[in-house]
């Protein structure tokens, strides 16, 4: 099936196509041009994009839950209720996070994501995102302290065996004993590794990254706080050029200002804005759970009974809009932290997370306020607004 979309300004890897129409083909987009260039290309289908942006779908990389669902809920039910809300949100892939938790819990959660069947009116589950168990206690956050490992071999390559190709990111704390030998595994699968819940010093964290960890998960959050004498974990995030690292904008999280300072560090390629959502994403405030934990949402900000944050209420759309909105960033370069560098992130970016010629057909309709009128996945348009 060949369709064609019409009247758009693409947002490109790196720049806006004004007045542009793309053409789809089988799911894939198979040519790029600026308005009637490709008009005598036969389709089954015109869209009129109306002077829109079109964008690469958004692509989620660290999220619990939304819309009262949970990773750790285990059924189709949550994962299908979960990818309706993406896709509503312009969000077309994402990974399942798997939060830390009994080790049984853990693995039927990651086999419920193995198992999943993604449906073609739904954001598409790209795998797993596993979120634990190998943790400080000290920087634990919302993470259950009960649950908490030392690293180990063992345990790792069962999760490996288990997630039959699925594993696409482990989060760990790279000070901890084993941890070394669990990164240099887990590069050798193929698998990205991302340093979180850390109270790691700055000679510790180069160790990973030596070893191969290439993020660096939300940022400043959940890891040692940055001294001029020791550095730690965010100043060797920061200043090495092989780590992404991810933000929770939702200006709860983080200060404006530390938002700035990681983009003038590390700029837009290696900045992840991520959700870090939870159950109560996209409903009112209340009491909600995560990790079995109770938490409370007040203000859109969710928070252990004790007061440390615990995930999220944001979106990616949202995150967007932040970006451009409350610190001027271009819309293109502030989607592009939320399409084609997470994708670069856990290496899917040979066919999802920019409009390039061959690529899957996963994109977004959207204005100026990124307001999402569409979302595409695999070239079939799914309306959000009429």
């Amino acid at each position: 099936m060949r369709v064609i979309i019409k009247d758009v300004n693409i947002i490109t890897p790196f720049d806006i196509l004004y007045g542009g129409e793309v053409l789809i083909e089988n799911g894939k987009i198979a040519g790029i041009g600026k308005d009637e260039e490709l008009s005598e290309v036969s389709t089954d289908r015109v869209i009129h994009g109306k002077g829109q942006y079109l964008a690469p779908g958004l692509i989620d990389i660290h999220n619990h839950g939304n819309s009262g669902y949970d990773v750790m809920d285990s059924t189709e039910e949550a994962l299908d209720k979960m990818a309706e809300f993406h896709l509503r949100n312009g969000v077309t892939s994402f990974l399942g996070t798997v939060i830390t938790s009994s080790y049984e819990n853990m693995i039927k959660a990651s086999e419920n994501i193995v198992q999943y069947k993604n449906k073609e009116d739904k954001s598409k589950l790209l795998g797993i995102h596993l979120e634990g168990p190998f943790f400080s206690i000290d920087k634990k956050g919302a993470q259950p302290a009960e649950y908490i490992k030392t690293p180990n071999m063992k345990d790792m390559k069962e999760i490996v065996k288990i997630s039959k190709g699925n594993l696409k990111m482990v989060s760990l704390a790279p000070e901890k004993e084993g941890a070394l030998e669990v990164v240099s595994f887990l590069v050798s699968e193929g698998i990205t590794v991302a340093m979180a819940h850390s109270n790691g010093t700055f000679d510790e964290t180069k160790g990973a990254i030596n070893h191969g960890a290439t993020v660096a998960t939300h940022l400043y959050n959940g890891m040692r706080s940055f001294s001029h004498r020791e550095p730690g974990i965010v100043g060797a995030a920061l200043t090495d050029d092989r780590v992404f690292c991810e933000l929770i904008y939702d200006r709860i999280h983080l200060h404006d200002a530390a938002v700035k300072m990681a983009l003038k560090m590390k700029g837009i390629d290696k900045i992840i804005l991520v959700s870090d959502a939870m159950r109560a994403a996209g409903l009112e405030n209340g009491d909600y759970e995560l990790g079995g934990q109770k938490v409370i949402v007040k203000d859109g900000a969710a928070r252990l009974e004790g007061g440390s944050l615990a995930g999220s209420t944001l979106n990616l759309r949202d995150a967007v809009f932040n970006m451009v909105h409350y610190l001027n960033i271009p819309i293109h370069h502030a989607i592009r932290m939320a399409s084609l560098t997470p994708a670069k992130a856990i290496g899917v970016d040979r066919n999802k997370g920019s409009i390039e010629v061959g690529k899957d057909a996963d994109l977004i309709l959207l204005d100026g306020n990124i307001n999402i009128a569409a979302s595409i996945v695999g070239g079939n348009p799914i309306w959000l607004k009429r």
